[in-house]
C-alpha cells in the first residue's frame, strides 16, 4: 500500500492537472508608447506637411488660390453608362461614351490630349501641385520623344489611347478603325509597359464600328468631355456653361504656336475656375 501511495503522489506531482505553476506567471504585453494616438498625430503631421507643400507650390507657380484636395477614392466605384445622347445601337454590349462620372463628390477630372507640345514645365508644375490628370496620346505626335511621356508616367499619370494618327474615325471602315486603335494599344504597351483600357476618339467623333473596334482591342471606357480648358478661357458643352460634379475637362498638349499662352498658363486658368467654384481635381481612374 505504501508503494501504491507513493506512485499516486508522484503522478499527481507531474501530471497536467498539477496546481503548481510551471514557471513565472505570464504578464499581458504592455501597449507600445503612442499607440493609436501616436498614429493619429503622425497622420495629422503628414496632412499638415502636404498642405504646406501645396501652399508653397501654388505660390511658386502663380496660382490665384491653393487647389482643393480631392477626397479619398471611392470604395465603391460608380456604375458607368453612356451619357444621354451618346449611345449607339447595341450600346449595352459596347464601351460607354460619357462626359461626366456619376458622383456626388465635388470633383472634376482633367484630361490632356494628343501630345504635340512637350513642355517640361507642365510636368514639373503638375507634380509639385499634386494635381492628377489623364493623358490620351496619338503616336504620330509622341513618337519623336517617348521619354517625355515616360517621365510623365513616372509621376503617376496614366497614358491612354487616342489612336495612331488622329484620323476622323466615322470616315474609316471598321478594319481601318481597328488598326488605328489596336495599333496604338500595341505601341503604348511596347513603349510604356501597360495596355490601356481608356480610349478617346479624335475630335470626340465615333460610330458603332469605333466602339466595336475599341472593345476588340481591350478598351473598357470611352471618356470624352463636358468642358474644355484654354490658357485664356473655358468652354462648356452644356447650356448652363458651368461645371458639375464628375465633369470631365479636356485640354491639349499645346503651346504659344496654337494658344494665347503656355501649358502652365492653361493650368492657372483651369485651376482658378475649378477652385473658385469649390471643386477639386480628382484622378479619373479612381472612379472607374
Amino acid at each position: 500500500m505504501a508503494a501504491l501511495a507513493a506512485l499516486v503522489v508522484a503522478a499527481l506531482a507531474t501530471g497536467c492537472g498539477s496546481s503548481e505553476p510551471a514557471g513565472p506567471a505570464q504578464q499581458p504585453p504592455k501597449p507600445k508608447a503612442g499607440g493609436q494616438a501616436g498614429g493619429a498625430v503622425d497622420q495629422a503631421a503628414r496632412l499638415k506637411a502636404a498642405q504646406q507643400a501645396r501652399v508653397a507650390a501654388a505660390k511658386k507657380w502663380g496660382l490665384a488660390k491653393v487647389p482643393l484636395a480631392a477626397p479619398p477614392a471611392p470604395k465603391e466605384k460608380p456604375e458607368i453608362t453612356a451619357s444621354e445622347g451618346f449611345e449607339v445601337e447595341d450600346q449595352e454590349n459596347l464601351p460607354p461614351v460619357f462626359t461626366t462620372v456619376p458622383t456626388e463628390d465635388k470633383v472634376v477630372f482633367l484630361t490632356v490630349d494628343d501630345g504635340a507640345e512637350k513642355d517640361p514645365q507642365f510636368v514639373k508644375m503638375m507634380q509639385e501641385l499634386q494635381i492628377p490628370y489623364t493623358a490620351f496620346l496619338s503616336d504620330y505626335l509622341v513618337r519623336d520623344n517617348y521619354k517625355y511621356f515616360k517621365d510623365m508616367q513616372a509621376t503617376g499619370v496614366s497614358l491612354n489611347n487616342h489612336t495612331l494618327n488622329h484620323r476622323y474615325m466615322p470616315g474609316l471602315s471598321y478594319e481601318k478603325q481597328r488598326r488605328e486603335i489596336c495599333g496604338q494599344q500595341e505601341t503604348l504597351r511596347k513603349e510604356f509597359g501597360k495596355l490601356p483600357t481608356l480610349f478617346r476618339p479624335p475630335y470626340g467623333n465615333y460610330n458603332e464600328d469605333t466602339l466595336r473596334a475599341a472593345k476588340s482591342c481591350g478598351i473598357k471606357y470611352v471618356p470624352i468631355w463636358n468642358a474644355e480648358a484654354f490658357p485664356d478661357k473655358m468652354e462648356y458643352r452644356q447650356w448652363d456653361r458651368d461645371l458639375h460634379p464628375g465633369d470631365i475637362i479636356l485640354t491639349h498638349f499645346r503651346g504659344r504656336e496654337d494658344w494665347k499662352g503656355t501649358m502652365p498658363d492653361m493650368v492657372r486658368q483651369v485651376m482658378k475656375t475649378v477652385t473658385d467654384k469649390g471643386y477639386a481635381v480628382a484622378r479619373l481612374e479612381d472612379y472607374l
